[in-house]
C-alpha cells in the first residue's frame, strides 16, 4: 500500500461521537486499501474543562500543520464563563473563513418542497453575531464555485436594512458579479431568499452567499428541505490569497442529539460524507503527499456508496428507514470493501 492519508480527528460528544465512531469504519485501512494516519484529540466538554480549551488549540495547530481534519459534534455549555464552543477556536486557529453546506437529493428520499437542483451554503465565517473579524474573501470564493458547477448566485443579505455592515456583502457580491460575467447572478433579500428557494431550486443549482448567522440558519432549512439535516456533510475551509483551500475540516452539520445517545439510531450519513469530502481535499492537495488518485477513488467509493445504500432502503428513521446507524454503516463498509480492496 502506497498511499498514505494523514487526517486530525476531533473527538466530540454524545451522539456526535458514537457517529464519529462509526463513520471512522470507513477510513479503516483495510477498507481504504491504503494507510491511514488519524492524528486523534479528545474535544469532549469534560477534556476541554480540564485543559482549559488548550486541546482545541492544539487540534487546530496540527489541522493548520497537515491541512486536513475531521471534527464530531461537541456540547457547547449553556453557562456563562464556561469552556464554551470549541467551533471559534478551531476556526480562527485555521484561520477559516467560509463554511460550505451543500444541499442534495438523497436517493430514495422525497424532498420536504419541490427542490431538484443541489444548493451550496456559503456561509462567512466571520463577523457579525460570532464575533470574528470581518472578511471579504467568502463571495468571491461563492461565485468561482457557481461557475465551476454551473450555478446561480441567490440570496444576499437585508442590505436595505443595514446599508453599512450588510450592504458589505451585497457591495462585493455585485463586484464579485462583474468579474465572473459567465455566473447567473440574482441578489435577493435574505427573507425573499427563504421563500424563493422553493421555486428557484426547482430550476437550477444555486450557491447562496450569506453573513454567519444567516448562514447558519439557512443551511439547516437547506438540508432538512432535502429530507434530513443529517443528510449532507459541513466543510470549514481556510483559503489562501488565490481561494485554493489550504486547510480542510470536514464535519457534521447537526449537534449531538441528546435524545438518540446510545440507541443507535442516529443518521450516520453526514458523518459519512464528511469522511468523504476530508478525502476529497486530501486528493486535491495539489503538490502534496496526501495528492493522490487512491485517495480521490476512495472519496468517490464513500459517498457513492453512502448514497446507493439509501437508495437501496437501507436508511435510520428519519428517512422513513427501520435500520439501525451500526446497521447502515456495515452495510457501507461491506461495499466499499468490495470495491476498494475485492476490486484491486
Amino acid at each position: 500500500m502506497t498511499s498514505h492519508l494523514r487526517l486530525v480527528v476531533c473527538e466530540g460528544d454524545e451522539t456526535g461521537q458514537e457517529l464519529l465512531d462509526q463513520a471512522l469504519r470507513v477510513l479503516d485501512p483495510a477498507v481504504l486499501g491504503f494507510e491511514s494516519e488519524l492524528i486523534r484529540f479528545d474535544l469532549s466538554l469534560d477534556n476541554r474543562r480540564l485543559t482549559d480549551n488548550a486541546v482545541v488549540g492544539e487540534a487546530a495547530t496540527a489541522m493548520r500543520e497537515c491541512g486536513l481534519g475531521l471534527k464530531a459534534a461537541t456540547i457547547t455549555p449553556e453557562k456563562i464563563g464556561d469552556v464554551g464552543s470549541p467551533n471559534r477556536i478551531l476556526r480562527e486557529g485555521i484561520g477559516g473563513s467560509v463554511i460550505v453546506r451543500t444541499g442534495r437529493r438523497i436517493p430514495g428520499v422525497s424532498p420536504l418542497a419541490p427542490v431538484v437542483h443541489p444548493i451550496v451554503v456559503v456561509r462567512m465565517a466571520v463577523g457579525d453575531a460570532y464575533g470574528a473579524d470581518e472578511g471579504r474573501t467568502g463571495t468571491e470564493f461563492s461565485f468561482q464555485t457557481a461557475a465551476a458547477r454551473g450555478a446561480c448566485v441567490y440570496g444576499g443579505p437585508k442590505w436595505t436594512v443595514s446599508a453599512v455592515y450588510e450592504g458589505m456583502l451585497k457591495e462585493e457580491m455585485d463586484a464579485s458579479a462583474a468579474r465572473h460575467p459567465e455566473v447567473l447572478y440574482r441578489p435577493t433579500l435574505i427573507d425573499a431568499a427563504y421563500a424563493g428557494i422553493l421555486t428557484e431550486a426547482g430550476h437550477r443549482s444555486l450557491v447562496i452567499p450569506a453573513l454567519n448567522r444567516d448562514g447558519d440558519c439557512l443551511s439547516d432549512l437547506v438540508l432538512a428541505l432535502f429530507g434530513s439535516i443529517a443528510g449532507a456533510e459541513s466543510v470549514l475551509l481556510a483559503l489562501d490569497d488565490h481561494l485554493q483551500p489550504i486547510v480542510a475540516m470536514a464535519e457534521a452539520p447537526h449537534g449531538t442529539a441528546p435524545s438518540l445517545y446510545g440507541k443507535n439510531v442516529a443518521n450516520p450519513m453526514a458523518m459519512l460524507l464528511a469522511c468523504a469530502a476530508a478525502l476529497d481535499h486530501a486528493a486535491a492537495a495539489g503538490g502534496s503527499a496526501q495528492g493522490d488518485a487512491d485517495i480521490a477513488r476512495a472519496a468517490r467509493a464513500i459517498r457513492q456508496t453512502t448514497l446507493s445504500v439509501a437508495a437501496d432502503g437501507i436508511r435510520t428513521f428519519d428517512l422513513g428507514g427501520d435500520e439501525s446507524t451500526s446497521g447502515v454503516v456495515d452495510e457501507v463498509v461491506r461495499r466499499l470493501r468490495h470495491e476498494l480492496v475485492g476490486a484491486a
